[in-house]
Formats: C-alpha cells, structure tokens, sequence
C-alpha cells in the first residue's frame, strides 16, 4: 500500500487563481464559499460511449473527448486548493470489453500521461494510482511508476486514477495485507476499522466528501465503498465529455448546501422525528 500523504492543509484559494471564467461560472462562483470546498471530490466519469453514439461516432471519440473534461476537472480542482481528486477511470470489471477498446484505453493513458506532465507539473499536482497495478500491461505499469515518481516532490493536490481498481477487491486486498502481517492468528484475531483504513490504496488521504457521478446514473458502481460511507452524492445528467467547469462547480455550490451529521442530529433538534414514508403509502 501507498504510504504517500497529505503533507498539510492547503492554502486558501482565491476566485483569480481560475483565471477567466464565463458568465454562467461567475454566477456559480458568486454562491461559492470558498472557505468550504470538500476536502476531496470523487468521480465516477461515465458515459464517453453514449456521447460518441449520440454523435455517430465510434466510442473511442467518446474517451479521447473525455480526457478533455479530465483535464478541466483536474486543473479547477487543483487551483481551487482541494486536497485531493480521485478520477474512476478504469474498474476491474472493465477487463469483459473488448480487446480493441481496452487496447485504445490503455494506450490514450499512456498519452495522458506523457502529454498533461507539465500540466501536472505546473500545477504542483501529485500522482497516485489506486488498483491492482500489477496485473496492467507492462509498458502501462511502467508509464505509471514513472508518474508517480515524477511528481512525488510536488505539495499541491493528490490526484488518484482508479486504474484496474475495484471496491470489494480493494477491501480484500486490504484484508489479505492484515492477514499476511499476522500469520498463524487467522480467525482469532479481531480487525478494527482503523487497521482495515490503513490497508487500503487510499490510505494516508482523507475519505471523499463528495462523490459526482456523470450520465444520470444511479449507482456508485463497485468505487471506494468503504471511503464514501459518508460521502455527498451529486449525480448529473450531462454526459462526461460535455462535463466542463460549470457542471464541477454546480456540485460544489450543491455540496455546500447539504447538511453534514454523520449519523447524528442538527443541535437543538428535537430527537423525537416521523418516520420515513415509504413508497406507496
């Protein structure tokens, strides 16, 4: 597991580090406390093939589009101060597409990364790769460390890319990991949730605040389902290549509207509440 972390809180930011911003931006910008942004923001991206076949294109139009709303989504997060970003861009189940589109996926990361380094680098952002990583291909394995590496010095944003990553395998390795460091104990040993947090490919990071998910979609789709226990949901209808910067900062104003209790009750409200309807009643 990564032992990389946070190495402090990040400075404020402020509305000119973004640069110029249209006026439907600065009307959201206007509604934004930038005191308090999520500490980190987590994308499931989805619906690339939809876009291309909206379009008659073939899906791999769709991807190479969306590492544009990648490239959006990254730089706003970062000058916005947000401590880190995880993007969902490859699942574990993803492997059952064709070879073609695999093939495609694999090598426009290769480019990503080779292409957005200065990017990156400007930006002060640090990579981390979140996934079973061993069992990618070689060269991509390769591309990745090199990444990691190149951008460890960095002190901005942690930017984690979900790569052949998968929620439950992510919680069984962790386990697996445990288990190794105990050997001979088995069954009898008792794991705590701190003990199982400090195994996972997240460790070191704070546990996602806001969780936004492209497409309309109602799922979370096998990602971080330990992390987001207690994780705001945006779900929009666009569509990952159309998601630019007024959608991002559309669920950011909507995450500064929910009210965040963990379980328990807003202070001075009463305890005794009606129960949930239930549909149909």
């Amino acid at each position: 597991m990564s032992q990389t972390k946070i190495h402090k809180a990040l400075s404020r930011p402020t509305l000119e580090s973004l640069g110029p911003v249209t006026a439907e931006e600065a009307q959201l910008l206007e509604r934004l406390d930038l005191s308090r942004l999520p500490r980190h923001v987590a994308v499931i991206m989805d619906g690339n093939g939809r876009w291309a076949q909206n379009r008659h294109l073939p899906r791999i139009a769709g991807h190479r589009s969306g590492t544009q709303s990648a490239r959006t989504t990254i730089e706003t997060c970062a000058r916005l101060k947000i401590e880190a970003l995880t993007l969902y861009a490859f699942s574990v189940e993803n492997w059952r597409r064709p070879k073609t589109e695999i093939d495609f996926l694999m090598q426009l990361l290769r480019e990503y990364l080779k292409k957005e380094m200065p990017l990156l680098q400007k930006n002060e952002i640090r990579m981390r790769f979140l996934g079973r990583i061993d069992e990618l291909p070689v060269a991509v394995q390769k591309d990745v460390r090199e990444a990691t590496e190149k951008t460890a010095g960095n002190k901005g944003m942690v930017l984690c890319v979900a790569l052949n990553y998968g929620g439950r395998a992510e919680i069984v390795d962790a386990m697996n990991a445990i288990l190794s460091e105990h050997p001979g104990n088995g069954a009898s040993s008792r794991i705590t949730e701190e003990q199982l947090t400090r195994h996972l490919y997240t460790e070191g990071l704070p546990d996602p605040d806001l969780l936004i998910r492209t497409s309309g979609e109602m799922r979370v789709s096998n990602f971080l389902l330990w992390q987001i226990a207690y994780a705001e949901i945006f779900v929009t209808d666009t569509l990952w290549p159309d998601f630019n910067r007024a959608p991002l900062l559309e669920a950011l104003v909507e995450f500064q509207k929910r009210e965040r209790r963990y379980g328990g009750i807003r202070e001075g409200q009463p305890t005794t509440e009606k129960p949930a309807l239930v549909a149909g009643e």
